[in-house]
């Protein structure tokens, strides 16, 4: 008789957890379902609206191959590749800012706080400047100085296991060096080199093309398979080095892969758009926010960084009398943002 009652609320206890992580599952796939037709319709909306306004059976027949007037040229060839290439980078920021914040339990820990970004960008504008070079060979000199940073930064922090708030400190440090640099090569280039050198560091999608779409397509297609494959070892790597080697995970190499993806995921898209700041830094935080705890946040982070910078981009393009590149109003979203983080991090001890 006593086993009995033990046992009953210790099953009552059981079933209260299973219905808890069943309504948080179905939030997050609510969230993801949401999210996805919000950016359908932002989407849409894109290639709809302009100096030249389309009707919604415009764009679908456009889409469907049998064009309105007129709308060939506008639509698919100026407006989709910008749209595309919009979503590609704001997905490819997202998720590689999610993926630090994850995997070193910090949402400080963004690729554009603590110094990635600017050590591809320092290298994309070298090659731009001094080299004289564009294409591919940018988004190579953008991938090599990435993951050069970030190897860079690992080793830096890495004294007695890496420490988030060390390897932020580091890496703010880090970017501060590369801001130098920058202002550097803006202060030795060219008339003309430093007018393209601006646009690209404000991050802007106005030089948008189906290269740097097929390009980034390909790079995601290849990279973000191999995050999403190492989502429930990123979760575990959440519960600290020693519990996640228990549960069976290959820390060090897990941890390897997830950075160099990452990486090269930002580099690619800062050698594309130019580095749109704070998408990487606000995705995952609001994500968390949208989804709840205890729930992996890379799908719904990456559709909030697709959104974001989709909806940047209108926003710079039609709110204003001037229009003003993406960059320009992510930043004025994300400075305020990063702000707010702070402090509540302080208050939480680090927790999104």
């Amino acid at each position: 008789m006593t086993t009995g009652l033990k046992e009953q609320p210790l099953a009552e206890g059981a079933g209260r957890i299973r219905q808890i992580r069943t309504r948080s599952l179905w939030r997050a796939r609510l969230v993801v379902a949401a999210l996805s037709l919000a950016l359908a319709a932002l989407g849409l909306f894109a290639l709809a609206y302009g100096e030249r306004v389309f009707s919604g059976a415009e764009v679908l027949a456009t889409l469907t191959g049998d064009p309105a007037p007129g709308a060939e040229f506008t639509m698919l060839k100026l407006r989709l590749p910008r749209a595309l290439l919009a979503v590609l980078a704001g997905a490819a920021f997202a998720l590689a800012g999610v993926t630090f914040q994850t995997m070193l339990r910090n949402p400080l820990a963004s690729p554009d706080i603590i110094g990635i970004t600017n050590g591809a960008s320092v290298a994309a504008l070298f090659s731009m400047i001094v080299l004289g070079a564009s294409g591919l060979v940018v988004s190579a000199a953008a991938v090599v100085a990435g993951i050069g940073t970030a190897f860079a930064i690992y080793l830096l922090a890495a004294k007695s296991g890496v420490v988030g708030i060390r390897l932020i400190l580091i890496g703010i440090g880090v970017a501060a060096m590369a801001n130098s640099a920058t202002l550097y090569l803006l202060a030795s280039a060219s008339r003309w080199d430093l007018q393209g050198a601006m646009r690209w560091l404000s991050g802007s999608l106005n030089l948008a093309s189906v290269d740097d779409v097929l390009m980034l397509a390909i790079v995601s297609a290849v990279l973000v398979p191999v995050v999403l494959a190492l989502g429930r070892s990123l979760w575990l790597l959440q519960l600290g080095d020693d519990q996640a080697t228990g549960l069976g995970v290959r820390v060090e190499h897990t941890r390897r892969l997830l950075v160099d993806a990452s990486v090269a995921l930002v580099a690619f898209a800062t050698a594309a758009t130019g580095p749109i700041t704070f998408v990487a830094f606000m995705a995952g935080p609001i994500a968390a926010r949208l989804v709840g705890p205890r729930q992996l946040l890379l799908v719904p982070a990456a559709l909030i960084g697709a959104l974001l910078v989709l909806s940047a981009d209108l926003i710079g393009q039609f709110a204003f009398d001037t229009r003003y590149p993406v960059g320009v109003v992510t930043g004025a979203l994300g400075a305020p943002f990063l702000l707010y983080l702070m402090i509540r991090t302080q208050r939480t001890g680090g927790s999104i």
